[in-house]
């Protein structure tokens, strides 16, 4: 299984070619979804599929999917579905999502030029608005392509600088005519960088990702009385940014407390009248909570409203909550995952299983196909950061190991 090696300095190169493309005057990569920027590198990742030979779909959410139909036996089976996406955070790094679409690509171009001959076709995919900075909720484009959200109330999203998503994927170009989902995948695999230390700390080169945490978003509304800095005794006070700090110090103290892998955080907070010698009347602030277990998940979910409730009585303030994402923890399909250990053992290799701490389009795809991750090691565990940084040498082992599980699931049949 071995015998195939995927083109290493086309990989790489694609890869830096991609990471300056939406660089602004201060060197910051920004490639938000279906801007300007996204357009171009959209555009660079067409040209790449055509020139590899391979039909281009794009859907009514703008996913992109570069389609290898080798034979007319094979090409009314399902796909194996390899990608990610490629629109970035705001100064990011060059790896995130990017990865996983040029090593899909590389792949099928690898056993292409082999003469090799898939029992079903294979298709490298990248999904549109994964990162959900402009337009909410993340992971936006494999939800839909999932059924998990439909087409038309995704496409009238309106973003945080007032522009409607559908009418900028029609600007850029990249308003497709395909349904979301007229490719049923037979399964899906993403390589992506691991955004965090573990692989980095213990020394080992691949992560078989075995399951993805839940992820619970929330919007927290605390609203009092705002009043004299100096005048108002401590007494007669209804703090909201008090009790919004209440509220982040509980839940850092909880997540301290537990032996469980639950991560609580506070990442967006407004104050008002924001005034420095006012009392805050009102105090707005997003609580992300993950765990890979459901029942701890909703634990935790039910820990911190009960913890509003107190802090809303003892504070005599009012707090209201808005859900702005909430995705169970997924498991991935045990048959892939094995499949990434024996690939890796069979390179020389070490492996672990994991988590994955991050949201992915792995867990929207997961809903419709057998799915899984490969992950291969962060430096530092800085992602979404222009310090992202994974070495040469782990790019190209990830990339043969996404090759060698894609032939094995592929291989016809003797």
């Amino acid at each position: 299984m071995t015998d195939f090696s995927i083109d290493t300095d086309r990989l790489l190169g694609r890869l830096r070619e991609l990471g300056s493309i939406g660089r602004d005057d201060n060197d910051r990569l920004i490639r938000l979804a279906a801007s300007d920027t996204e357009k171009l590198g959209r555009d660079q990742l067409v040209d790449w599929i055509k020139h590899a030979g391979l039909d281009v779909a794009v859907d009514r959410i703008g996913n992109i999917f570069g389609i290898w139909s080798p034979t007319e036996s094979t090409a009314d089976e399902k796909p194996l579905m390899l990608g990610s996406h490629i629109d970035t955070v705001i100064n990011a790094g060059m790896f995130d999502g990017c990865y996983g679409v040029l090593a899909g690509l590389e792949v099928i171009e690898t056993l292409k030029a082999g003469g090799f001959e898939p029992s079903r076709p294979i298709v490298a995919g990248a999904f549109t608005n994964e990162e959900g900075v402009r337009y909410a909720p993340d992971m936006m484009g494999s939800l839909v392509y999932a059924g998990g959200l439909a087409v038309d109330q995704a496409l009238a999203t309106i973003g945080t600088d007032g522009t409607i998503l559908g009418e900028e994927l029609a600007r850029i170009g990249y308003a497709g005519s395909h349904e979301p989902g007229f490719l049923q995948p037979h399964a899906y695999i993403e390589l992506h960088i691991e955004q965090g230390p573990i692989l980095e700390r213990e020394g080992i080169p691949v992560g078989a990702v075995e399951n993805l945490q839940g992820i619970s978003w929330q919007r927290v509304t605390i609203e009092g009385d705002a009043n004299h800095a100096g005048t108002t005794p401590i007494s007669m006070r209804r703090d909201a940014g008090l009790a919004a700090a209440r509220v982040i110090t509980f839940l850092r103290e909880r997540a301290k407390a537990s032996n469980t892998p639950t991560v609580a955080t506070v990442g967006c907070m407004e104050f008002e009248p924001n005034a420095i010698n006012v009392i805050p009347s009102k105090a707005t602030f997003t609580v992300d909570l993950r765990d890979p277990d459901e029942d701890r998940l909703l634990e935790e979910e039910a820990a911190l409203a009960a913890y509003l409730a107190t802090v809303a009585s003892e504070e005599q303030v009012a707090i209201s909550t808005e859900r702005l994402a909430r995705f169970q923890p997924v498991t991935f399909d045990a048959g892939i995952v094995a499949a990434v250990e024996e690939a890796s053992a069979a390179r020389g290799l070490k492996s672990r299983r994991m988590t994955s701490g991050a949201g992915h389009d792995a867990q929207m795809m997961a809903r419709i196909a057998p799915s899984a991750m490969i992950f291969v090691p962060s430096i530092g565990g800085i992602s979404h950061n222009p310090k992202e940084h994974t070495p040469d040498s782990d790019l190209i082992a990830g990339a043969n190991i996404l090759l060698d599980v894609v032939r094995k699931l592929t291989e016809p049949e003797a």
